[in-house]
């Protein structure tokens, strides 16, 4: 067990020490048990990088590194890189470590423990006269602001509420506490080529510890608590237990797990890739929040930053689409926990945050409408394979998402890449399906307003985001496409213009912006695969956004992305290059898989496209090479490994690829539209989004989300009228014009008189009846 440290003497000097930051998102691996235990590991570059507790978006540490030295010589591992990971089975994600350098070879294991807050770690360092220094660099509390280390029994860290503890069966020879780039284990190499301080405390700062291990085979146990001694305690109690025991139990609970995974038929990479995939949903699932389902352990381009955020947080949108894969494998189970985690976490007014920590609590305050409407589609699911029975809150649930999507839509505050303002042909989607399948599990009339709306939204997508002969036209020899996403249309819609994000200053016209959003129209049902623009649109995609590389295609997420390094590889900063996502490669096979085209080269290619260990990244190198950084054409980025949505995305399309059939598209939809654009029987008129005309045998609504007089007349304001509006469904106030209610006419004209608030609108409308909408409202 741990012996005290010996020779350590005074504070170390250097406070506060450098600015703190996180590590690389460039993941080997990730990891946790399936038991009680509450520790999440991240492993990149041959080491322990951030490391999570007492939820996966709680980091407490940077990373956990080792020095192998020799007299005279000494090596830093994780900047060697000289290093094998390998996994008994893809769905056990207990890692061994292999490093070989000049005369020694290190072998690692690792194993969170299931029952204990703690991570082991057994070493085999093989070599002639060497040492093993462990390297520990606290983060405590989310920052590495403000930690304090001790070099005593073992290496301590603490603040407000906080405890590790780093504790070896083989005890520490030495130890040392240290300050972040002026007296922390590095620099003492680095200036005496041999560990020579023994610094017992660092306070206040941005610490290090240092520990020389006193054997060069044994087993460190990384434990957490709320107070030093209980860490302490967890930390030597799994080490009595024995890493042979922690290891079989933690491997024992992946296997039972694994038990209930389905993974088609594949070639060998393919199901490999899969099962690690299903394994990565399972990790990133909270243990005291069961359900909450985190986009990914890690934090993109976090060796530049120390910031509380990263992608260790609750996306509704990601949640959804990673539960869709669970269910897809078999493990219905799990995707009923991520509903009832989502039943949780809704607002009062039906919404959810834009993601948020796993205890619930908002990060970032946005709101994006497919968030709000994709646990919908979730629940619809769920209810299509019969697996909903015995949850309780569903139905209001849905009822509390849709009043929101109905008084909210159709247009979104933020688009699924929380940008832009608009309407996108990927939000519309999702929200006129969960319009669809809300309607079964609503009230009469709230159904059968949904269903009218989502006709209505459905019939005008075209108006709202396919612009015809617009720039990209004649080089692609087509008629239309449809555009990223449109601008508020009292901004202008297909008229307006869109910021482009991480570009500052940079605007363009709406009609000069490409992504791939409308391919989700033909995956949700709502458009065939086949539709003439659904197919103009994948030739301007595959002319700007595709890209050959030597790992296969991937796709940008539009052209003038900002999202990425920089050319120079220099990693993003707020301002960058968008690189290409892998994600959207299954998203483009998706499309195939439609038109019924095999997809197994875009699971080959998706599988080539991953890093050491099999992690499939955000985003992928589009570029020449640059050394500096690890920068390879068709290989990870800097940005965040492994995320969550693109293992979901492969996990679905292999499904799908089996089933012919996509995941998301559910039958109801399926039922109403069959991939054709509808006529409303009703046109949904509001002051947010007007239209100039009414197409011949339509029924009107003039809405408004507060009660109001209608004052209104026909033909240039004859036959003037007042008419109060009657709340319909979802506490929407309404006037409504039949056909016989406006027979005879050509124009509406109008105005609104808002009696809570004593005021006029002060501003007269008009519409055109029996004509079709130009897209300019007249006042």
């Amino acid at each position: 067990m741990n012996t005290p440290a010996t020779d350590v003497s005074r504070a170390a000097p250097g406070w506060p020490g450098i600015a703190p930051t996180w590590t690389s998102s460039a993941k080997d691996l990730v990891t946790t048990a399936l038991g009680r235990g509450r520790v999440w590991a991240s492993i990149g570059h041959g080491i322990l990088n951030e490391v999570y507790w007492p939820s996966a978006g709680e980091p407490q540490v940077r990373d956990l590194g080792f020095i192998v030295a020799s007299p005279g010589r000494w090596h830093e591992l994780k900047r060697i890189r000289q290093y094998r990971l390998s996994l008994q089975q893809p769905f056990i994600p207990l890692p061994r470590i292999v490093h070989e350098g000049d005369g020694y070879r290190l072998e690692l294991n690792l194993s969170p423990d299931p029952i204990r807050d703690v991570l082991l770690v057994a070493f085999r360092l093989e070599g002639t006269d060497l040492k093993l220094y462990t390297l520990l660099a606290p983060h405590l509390g989310g920052s590495g602001l403000r930690n304090n280390a001790r070099a005593a029994d073992g290496l301590v860290a603490w603040t407000d509420g906080v405890a590790l503890h780093l504790a070896a069966d083989c005890g520490f020879s030495r130890a040392s506490a240290g300050y972040v780039g002026s007296s922390d284990g590095w620099q003492d190499f680095a200036h005496h080529g041999r560990m020579d301080w023994t610094f017992q405390d660092a306070l206040d700062g941005n610490v290090a510890l240092t520990g020389e291990l006193g054997a060069c085979a044994g087993v460190l146990a990384l434990g957490f608590a709320p107070t030093q001694e209980g860490a302490g305690t967890l930390a030597r109690s799994s080490l009595a237990e024995g890493f042979s025991s922690v290891r079989r139990s933690c491997a024992a609970a992946w296997q039972a797990w694994a038990t209930k995974v389905i993974i088609p038929e594949a070639p060998e990479p393919v199901r490999r890739e899969a099962w690690l995939s299903a394994a990565m949903l399972k990790v990133h699932e909270g243990r005291s929040y069961p359900g909450a389902l985190i986009a990914s352990l890690s934090i993109p381009w976090g060796n530049t930053s120390d910031s509380t955020g990263g992608y260790h947080l609750v996306w509704t949108r990601d949640a959804v689409e990673a539960a869709f894969a669970l269910l897809a494998i078999g493990c219905v189970e799990d995707a009923r926990r991520v509903l009832e985690y989502l039943i949780a976490t809704q607002r009062a007014d039906g919404s959810w945050s834009q993601n948020s920590f796993p205890d619930g609590r908002p990060f970032w305050s946005g709101v994006q409408l497919d968030e709000v409407g994709f646990p919908v589609l979730l629940a619809a699911k769920l209810a299509e394979q019969g697996a909903i029975d015995g949850l309780t809150g569903v139905t209001e649930m849905i009822g509390r998402a849709v009043r929101y999507l109905a008084r909210h839509g159709p247009g979104s505050p933020q688009d699924r890449w929380e940008e832009n303002a608009g309407i996108s042909p990927f939000t519309l989607g999702v929200e006129i399906a969960a319009l669809v399948t809300a309607a079964e599990h609503l009230p009469a009339a709230e159904s059968a307003y949904a269903l009218s709306l989502a006709d209505y939204w459905n019939e005008r997508l075209e108006d709202w985001t396919y612009i015809e002969n617009g720039t990209f036209s004649p080089a692609f020899d087509i008629d239309g496409y449809y555009v990223r996403i449109a601008a508020p249309l009292l901004e202008g819609g297909l008229r307006g213009r869109i910021d482009i994000s991480n570009r500052p200053g940079s605007s363009t016209p709406v009609v000069a912006l490409i992504g791939m959003e409308c391919l989700y129209l033909a995956r949700l049902g709502l458009r065939n695969a086949r539709d003439r623009r659904i197919q103009n649109t994948v030739k301007v995609i595959d002319g700007l956004l595709r890209v050959q590389t030597p790992h296969g295609i991937a796709y940008r997420r539009y052209n003038g992305d900002g999202y990425g390094e920089h050319e120079d590889g220099a990693p993003f900063d707020g301002t960058g290059v968008g690189r290409l996502w892998p994600l959207l490669t299954g998203e483009r096979a998706h499309l195939d898989l439609l038109l019924g085209i095999d997809t197994l080269p875009w699971l080959e290619m998706m599988t080539q496209m991953t890093g050491p260990g099999g992690l499939i990244p955000e985003q992928v190198w589009d570029a020449d090479p640059v050394p500096g950084p690890g920068l390879e054409p068709g290989k990870p980025t800097g940005s965040a490994m492994p995320l969550v949505w693109a293992h979901a995305e492969f996990l679905k399309l292999l499904i799908a690829r089996h089933q012919q059939r996509p995941i998301e598209l559910l039958a109801g939809v399926e039922r109403r539209y069959r991939g054709r654009r509808p006529e409303a029987a009703t046109w949904h008129w509001r002051r947010t989004q007007p239209f100039d005309a009414l197409p011949a045998g339509r029924e009107l609504l003039i809405e408004n989300p507060e009660p109001f007089q209608l004052h209104y007349g026909f033909d240039g304001w004859r036959e003037v009228t007042d008419q109060s509006s009657e709340a319909s469904a979802f506490a929407i106030h309404a006037v409504r014009f039949d056909n016989a209610d406006v027979a005879g006419h050509s124009v509406l004209d109008f105005t609104f008189y808002f009696p809570e608030s004593h005021r006029w609108a002060g501003i007269d409308y008009q519409i055109l009846l029996g004509e079709p909408d130009t897209g300019v409202t007249r006042s």
